[in-house]
């Protein structure tokens, strides 16, 4: 049999005891305990007011299989009334540009890829599986407390930091040519310029890339820009692993929009006022199934954002077939009338980015652009321009911010419709 405790090893634990029941009351007066975690009674004010301000009464709740919980709430009671230049606005529940316009001037080629893979590739949403939202209401994720107790300022939860120039960096194909690298923030894109750009389109390969840090995220997306590098706006649209704004490291639909460079403005899906949503089948920040895998086939989603010629309003479209809603042109300067530019690829945020150690973070599925076919990829990519009707851009060039972290390449000669292959790894022998 073992040996009980002596008396003074008694009376020494009982201090200990005391002593540790005296610093939780410590910290608990200073601040409030939550799952382990000191937060101070200001930041857990914070939080709750955020929360009032998400969260609408539920007309219907889904339990996701992945532990997401979707809320059916009344389109008419959702969070993009709050802002200010929105609080009479009247909801556009469909867009008055013809669609079917669109189908009219495809290629052939075009038709008969869409058929091909419009029930084989195309990538649905996890919480589906559990139910469905009404007509009438919209699908909203449900944010969590502990993710709004993890971030780092509670006021900015869901907007992107802001990207301010660190750095020049040279073009690898051309030394004369110099690269601006933003802090934080590394991109490798295919860009289109010179004209006035009212929409933009393509099918973007799902993918599951490593994420190193809570802190980070990556995105591969549609993006609409206009306005100088220090205060863009843009509206955007794809696929992120962003664990910061999810809580965790699932592959997601996001949309994303900003009207000054992400300073004060803008957010991820629902995450502040300004979107405007009217459909009930499409979840904001919602997982992605299945996920493309190197020897299997190559899962997408469709992206189209297009601006109504009527409204003015800058319409999403997700699969060809469902309009998800709208940022309403009074988010916005120059973008309530045209954008100056598009791009579609890769970005990945870190504290790393331009440093070294270079972050792990991956881009795309992790892989360079030299391994085309089996990277990161984006195909039929069209513009709306100074014509109404879709087309292959005239004229585009990549961009990479770190070509020897994250690359890419546009394929566009002896094809009938151009490919972009972009993404990396991050951190490896060439980007230490």
């Amino acid at each position: 049999m073992g040996k009980g405790l002596s008396g003074g090893e008694v009376i020494r634990l009982r201090g200990m005891m005391v002593i540790m029941v005296g610093v939780t009351v410590t910290l608990i007066r200073c601040g409030v305990l939550v799952e382990g975690n000191v937060f101070s009674k200001q930041k857990i004010l914070e939080v709750e007011r955020k929360l009032t301000q998400l969260r609408r009464p539920a007309v219907k709740t889904i339990q996701s299989e992945d532990g997401d919980i979707i809320d059916c709430i009344d389109i008419y009671k959702q969070p993009a009334f709050d802002h200010p230049a929105l609080r009479n606005h009247t909801i556009q529940m469909a867009p008055t540009y013809d669609l079917t316009k669109e189908t009219k001037t495809m290629t052939k080629m075009d038709r008969l890829k869409k058929r091909s893979e419009q029930s084989s590739v195309t990538a649905k949403q996890t919480w589906k599986k559990s139910g469905s939202c009404p007509q009438g209401t919209i699908p909203v994720r449900r944010t969590r407390k502990k993710d709004l107790l993890r971030a780092s300022s509670v006021k900015d939860y869901g907007r992107k930091k802001h990207s301010t120039l660190s750095r020049h960096v040279a073009e690898p194909s051309d030394n004369k040519s110099v690269y601006l690298l933003r802090a934080n923030h590394s991109k490798a894109i295919l860009l289109t310029e010179g004209y006035s750009y009212t929409g933009a389109k393509g099918d973007i390969k799902v993918c599951a890339p490593s994420v190193e840090l809570d802190d980070e995220y990556t995105t591969s997306q549609v993006c609409l820009i206009n306005g100088p590098s220090f205060a863009f706006e843009s509206v955007e649209s794809g696929w992120a692993v962003n664990p910061s704004v999810y809580g965790d490291r699932n592959t997601r639909f996001f949309l994303y929009w900003t009207a000054d460079g992400s300073k004060k403005t803008g957010c991820f899906d629902l995450t502040c006022p300004g979107f405007v949503q009217t459909s009930h089948e499409i979840a904001l920040g919602a997982a992605i199934y299945p996920i493309s895998a190197p020897d299997g086939l190559p899962y997408e989603i469709i992206v189209y954002i297009f601006k109504d010629p009527v409204t003015s309003n800058w319409w999403v479209q997700y699969g060809e077939r469902i309009n998800i809603g709208y940022w309403p042109p009074e988010l916005f300067f120059a973008l309530s009338y045209h954008a100056t530019g598009v791009e579609w690829g890769g970005e990945v945020y870190s504290s790393r980015v331009g440093t070294t150690p270079h972050t792990k973070t991956d881009m795309g599925n992790g892989r360079f652009a030299s391994t085309a076919g089996f990277s990161g990829v984006i195909t039929r990519m069209r513009i709306h321009d100074n014509s109404p009707a879709l087309k292959i851009p005239e004229w585009a060039e990549t961009y990479m911010d770190e070509f020897n972290c994250y690359d890419a390449i546009y394929v566009e000669d002896y094809v009938e419709d151009p490919e972009f292959y972009y993404g990396g790894p991050g951190r490896n022998y060439k980007c230490p």
